[in-house]
């Protein structure tokens, strides 16, 4: 009797926090998962080495393939090895302050690379199903809240308006081309695994490492920027669950609670016996040319379709963060 073939699914961005999630979550659920790296000469992926290393997954249920966003050939080349049944795509260039100094090459990788992606899926031979993960970065200044899949995208920064195109454009593609594109509005996530240059990543490092003596103090900017912070690994499984509903659709994936900078800063330094008025800097140099308000998501869709729920709370997800830096510190001073 044969075996029923497993599920393929490749992932852009795998190296990534939610690549990274999303992989583990795919191989636990038997699924043969895909990845696209760039070819770059730093090997380390510290995210998914411990999948790269595991000699029963890797190259079994787990491949790695090279590619760049900018050069199509190469994602030609990934989606015809894969044979993928699921195409999520979370590559780019994902930080918001960083798209004002490199306007350009955010539109780039996120805009065209997106727009590539559809055109290539187009020529599969195969229906495929494509997850385009979009932020609350569109909404910009928004004239409702909380935002939800109907809310008009008014971004206030290069990245806001890649991502609004690109958004823009899984609707055309669904409609013009009939193809099972969904995009996931994603509001902030965070984790132990968010990228060092993001500011929830910033605040646990510094209070691991002003509380271990390894820094003095920590510089940030607007503290009463406000934001819809929720658990990466909960975001990750409502991308699985938006590409399994019986249709393609939108989905905002949102807490639907507003946190500042300064009450995460507050939390973190508190988890480790600390003030962090004694610590935190205000620098005016670190505050963005312009910063969207009060953006804060509407998941009652995702809660009432795909049966999904957040399942940490806003303190839960940065005392975990803090705990994990302090203790990968401790690590690193014992070696």
């Amino acid at each position: 009797m044969l075996q029923d073939k497993k599920p393929r699914a490749l992932i852009t961005g795998i190296t990534g926090q939610d690549g990274s999630y999303l992989a583990e979550l795919l191989i636990e659920k038997g699924y043969e998962v895909h990845g696209i790296v760039r070819r770059t000469s730093i090997l380390t992926r510290s995210r998914i080495d411990h999948l790269y290393h595991n000699s029963e997954i890797y190259n079994k249920t787990f491949f790695l393939h090279y590619g760049d966003l900018d050069d199509p050939n190469t994602i030609r080349r990934a989606l015809i090895k894969s044979e993928p049944d699921e195409i999520y795509h979370l590559a780019g260039q994902s930080h918001v302050g960083l798209s004002f100094e490199m306007p350009e090459l955010t539109c780039e990788q996120i805009a065209m690379g997106t727009l590539r992606i559809l055109e290539l899926i187009r020529d599969l031979p195969k229906a495929t199903k494509f997850f385009h993960a979009t932020s609350s970065e569109i909404y910009g200044t928004p004239q409702q809240f909380p935002q939800n899949e109907e809310t008009p995208m008014l971004p206030v920064s290069p990245y806001g308006c890649a991502k609004a195109f690109a958004t823009q454009m899984v609707r055309v593609y669904r409609k013009a081309f009939n193809l099972f594109a969904v995009n996931g509005i994603m509001f902030n996530h965070e984790s132990p695994r968010r990228g060092e240059n993001f500011v929830t990543k910033k605040i646990s490092f510094a209070a691991a490492a002003i509380k271990l003596g390894i820094q003095k103090e920590l510089h940030l900017g607007n503290l009463d920027a406000q934001r819809d912070w929720g658990y990466a690994k909960d975001y990750v499984i409502g991308m699985w669950l938006a590409l399994q509903y019986k249709k393609p659709e939108d989905f905002v994936f949102a807490t639907g609670e507003l946190h500042s900078v300064k009450e995460m800063a507050q939390i973190a330094f508190e988890h480790l016996g600390l003030d962090w008025q004694e610590y935190v800097k205000q620098d005016q140099r670190l505050l963005r040319p312009a910063d969207p308000e009060k953006l804060v998501g509407d998941s009652t869709k995702a809660k009432r379709l795909l049966n999904w729920q957040p399942s940490k709370n806003f303190k839960e997800i940065i005392t975990e963060m803090v705990q994990a830096d302090i203790e990968n510190l401790q690590s690193y001073a014992c070696k």
